[in-house]
Protein backbone atom coordinates (compact mmCIF):
# COMPACT_ATOMS: atom_id res chain seq x y z
CA UNK A 1 0.00 0.00 0.00
CA UNK A 2 2.75 2.22 0.92
CA UNK A 3 4.57 1.17 -2.51
CA UNK A 4 1.06 2.47 -4.51
CA UNK A 5 1.01 6.21 -2.50
CA UNK A 6 4.61 6.49 -3.12
CA UNK A 7 4.21 5.66 -7.05
CA UNK A 8 1.02 7.34 -7.41
CA UNK A 9 1.12 10.25 -5.22
CA UNK A 10 -1.79 12.59 -6.52
CA UNK A 11 -4.21 12.12 -3.51
CA UNK A 12 -7.77 12.91 -3.40
CA UNK A 13 -8.09 14.17 0.06
CA UNK A 14 -11.99 14.22 1.20
CA UNK A 15 -12.72 16.56 4.07
CA UNK A 16 -15.90 17.92 5.45
CA UNK A 17 -17.58 21.45 4.82
CA UNK A 18 -20.91 22.81 5.44
CA UNK A 19 -21.45 19.40 6.12
CA UNK A 20 -20.79 18.10 2.62
CA UNK A 21 -17.60 16.28 1.43
CA UNK A 22 -15.32 18.26 -0.39
CA UNK A 23 -12.13 16.84 -2.34
CA UNK A 24 -8.39 18.34 -2.93
CA UNK A 25 -6.74 16.69 -5.22
CA UNK A 26 -3.07 17.12 -3.64
CA UNK A 27 0.42 15.38 -4.34
CA UNK A 28 1.37 13.69 -1.08
CA UNK A 29 4.40 12.77 0.41
CA UNK A 30 4.52 9.27 2.69
CA UNK A 31 6.56 9.33 5.67
CA UNK A 32 7.47 6.88 8.67
CA UNK A 33 5.62 7.52 12.13
CA UNK A 34 2.18 8.78 13.69
CA UNK A 35 0.98 8.17 16.90
CA UNK A 36 -0.29 4.72 15.88
CA UNK A 37 2.93 3.55 13.81
CA UNK A 38 0.77 4.05 10.42
CA UNK A 39 2.80 6.75 8.86
CA UNK A 40 1.65 10.21 7.77
CA UNK A 41 0.79 11.54 4.72
CA UNK A 42 2.39 15.16 4.06
CA UNK A 43 0.96 17.76 1.45
CA UNK A 44 1.12 21.62 1.48
CA UNK A 45 -1.87 23.92 0.04
CA UNK A 46 -2.31 27.13 -1.19
CA UNK A 47 -3.13 29.31 1.70
CA UNK A 48 -6.16 30.50 -0.16
CA UNK A 49 -7.24 27.29 -0.21
CA UNK A 50 -9.68 26.39 2.59
CA UNK A 51 -8.30 22.75 3.39
CA UNK A 52 -6.00 23.90 5.97
CA UNK A 53 -8.50 25.61 7.86
CA UNK A 54 -10.34 21.92 8.72
CA UNK A 55 -7.26 20.76 10.75
CA UNK A 56 -8.81 18.39 13.29
CA UNK A 57 -11.32 16.72 10.91
CA UNK A 58 -10.94 13.02 10.72
CA UNK A 59 -10.23 12.69 6.59
CA UNK A 60 -10.05 10.28 3.84
CA UNK A 61 -7.32 10.44 1.36
CA UNK A 62 -7.97 8.29 -1.87
CA UNK A 63 -5.08 7.03 -3.94
CA UNK A 64 -5.45 5.09 -7.35
CA UNK A 65 -2.78 3.33 -9.35
CA UNK A 66 -3.26 1.05 -12.47
CA UNK A 67 -6.82 0.91 -13.46
CA UNK A 68 -8.58 -0.56 -16.71
CA UNK A 69 -11.58 -2.08 -18.47
CA UNK A 70 -10.61 -5.83 -18.96
CA UNK A 71 -13.05 -7.02 -21.90
CA UNK A 72 -14.19 -10.41 -21.88
CA UNK A 73 -11.76 -11.99 -24.54
CA UNK A 74 -8.48 -10.78 -22.70
CA UNK A 75 -10.04 -13.01 -19.74
CA UNK A 76 -9.05 -16.37 -19.13
CA UNK A 77 -12.01 -18.71 -19.75
CA UNK A 78 -13.33 -19.79 -16.11
CA UNK A 79 -15.45 -22.54 -17.47
CA UNK A 80 -16.15 -24.77 -20.33
CA UNK A 81 -19.53 -22.61 -21.53
CA UNK A 82 -16.96 -19.69 -21.59
CA UNK A 83 -18.57 -17.74 -18.57
CA UNK A 84 -16.89 -14.88 -18.48
CA UNK A 85 -18.15 -11.02 -18.65
CA UNK A 86 -16.36 -7.84 -18.87
CA UNK A 87 -15.02 -6.30 -16.00
CA UNK A 88 -12.54 -3.40 -14.29
CA UNK A 89 -9.61 -3.99 -12.83
CA UNK A 90 -7.97 -1.28 -10.18
CA UNK A 91 -5.80 -0.45 -7.15
CA UNK A 92 -6.84 2.03 -4.79
CA UNK A 93 -5.31 2.82 -1.16
CA UNK A 94 -7.85 4.63 1.51
CA UNK A 95 -6.05 6.72 4.23
CA UNK A 96 -8.16 7.75 7.22
CA UNK A 97 -6.72 10.18 9.71
CA UNK A 98 -6.77 13.36 11.24
CA UNK A 99 -5.83 15.99 9.45
CA UNK A 100 -3.28 18.75 10.90
CA UNK A 101 -2.10 22.15 9.21
CA UNK A 102 1.43 23.21 9.89
CA UNK A 103 2.58 27.12 9.58
CA UNK A 104 5.94 26.54 10.17
CA UNK A 105 8.09 28.25 7.41
CA UNK A 106 10.89 25.62 8.73
CA UNK A 107 8.68 22.97 8.45
CA UNK A 108 7.61 23.98 5.35
CA UNK A 109 11.29 24.75 3.89
CA UNK A 110 12.20 21.18 4.70
CA UNK A 111 9.28 19.68 3.63
CA UNK A 112 9.75 21.57 0.26
CA UNK A 113 13.18 20.76 -0.43
CA UNK A 114 12.28 16.77 0.38
CA UNK A 115 9.54 16.67 -2.43
CA UNK A 116 11.79 19.20 -4.84
CA UNK A 117 15.25 16.26 -4.76
CA UNK A 118 11.96 13.34 -4.37
CA UNK A 119 10.53 14.75 -7.73
CA UNK A 120 13.13 16.23 -9.40
CA UNK A 121 15.74 13.00 -9.13
CA UNK A 122 15.19 11.72 -12.20
CA UNK A 123 15.59 15.32 -14.16
CA UNK A 124 18.87 15.57 -16.67
CA UNK A 125 19.17 18.47 -14.64
CA UNK A 126 17.45 18.62 -11.57
CA UNK A 127 16.22 22.11 -9.76
CA UNK A 128 16.69 23.01 -5.96
CA UNK A 129 14.73 24.81 -4.28
CA UNK A 130 18.45 27.03 -3.60
CA UNK A 131 17.60 27.58 -7.11
CA UNK A 132 15.59 30.29 -6.66
CA UNK A 133 15.98 33.85 -5.07
CA UNK A 134 15.93 33.61 -1.30
CA UNK A 135 13.50 36.70 -1.08
CA UNK A 136 11.19 34.56 -3.90
CA UNK A 137 11.34 31.73 -1.66
CA UNK A 138 10.07 33.61 1.62
CA UNK A 139 7.51 34.98 -0.39
CA UNK A 140 6.06 31.27 -1.29
CA UNK A 141 6.40 29.96 2.24
CA UNK A 142 4.17 32.47 3.18
CA UNK A 143 1.61 31.70 0.32
CA UNK A 144 1.25 27.72 1.48
CA UNK A 145 0.11 25.76 4.80
CA UNK A 146 1.43 22.36 5.23
CA UNK A 147 -0.80 19.89 6.16
CA UNK A 148 -0.18 16.18 7.48
CA UNK A 149 -2.72 13.33 8.19
CA UNK A 150 -1.82 10.80 10.95
CA UNK A 151 -3.08 7.77 9.65
CA UNK A 152 -4.96 6.06 11.88
CA UNK A 153 -6.54 3.46 9.44
CA UNK A 154 -5.49 2.50 5.36
CA UNK A 155 -6.71 -0.22 3.35
CA UNK A 156 -6.06 -1.45 -0.08
CA UNK A 157 -8.52 -2.66 -2.91
CA UNK A 158 -6.82 -4.89 -5.63
CA UNK A 159 -8.83 -6.03 -8.14
CA UNK A 160 -7.14 -7.89 -11.19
Amino acid sequence: MRLLIREHALGMLVTQHGGLPDADHLPFEFAEGGSEGLGLLRAHVARANPVWRRAGQQVLAVFRGPAGYVPPDQQQKIASGGKVVPTWDYNVVHVHGRLRAIEDPGWLLDFLHGQTRHHEADQPQPWSVTDAPPAYIDGMLKAIVGIEIDIARIEGKWKG
